[in-house]
């Protein structure tokens, strides 16, 4: 799915502060994001992945923590 589509639907379903994050790493104000891999960012497990694969290809390093760590 391109880009463009994934922030609409990001934007439709309300998900403002994930599409946030896009926009921040978009501008090189992201380099980093923790998460607990069993929980991902988003339920949606397809657009979990998609979500991650843009943040990774703004260069941002996601740092998976365990459930303890947190």
């Amino acid at each position: 799915m391109p880009i463009d589509e994934i922030k609409q639907r990001l934007e439709n379903e309300g998900l403002h502060e994930v599409l946030e994050l896009i926009e921040d790493a978009e501008r090189g104000d992201l380099e980093e994001l923790e998460l607990v891999k069993s929980l991902g960012l988003l339920r949606d497990e397809e657009l979990n992945k998609q979500v991650l694969s843009i943040l990774e290809n703004e260069g941002v390093t996601i740092i998976y923590v365990s459930e303890e760590d947190e």
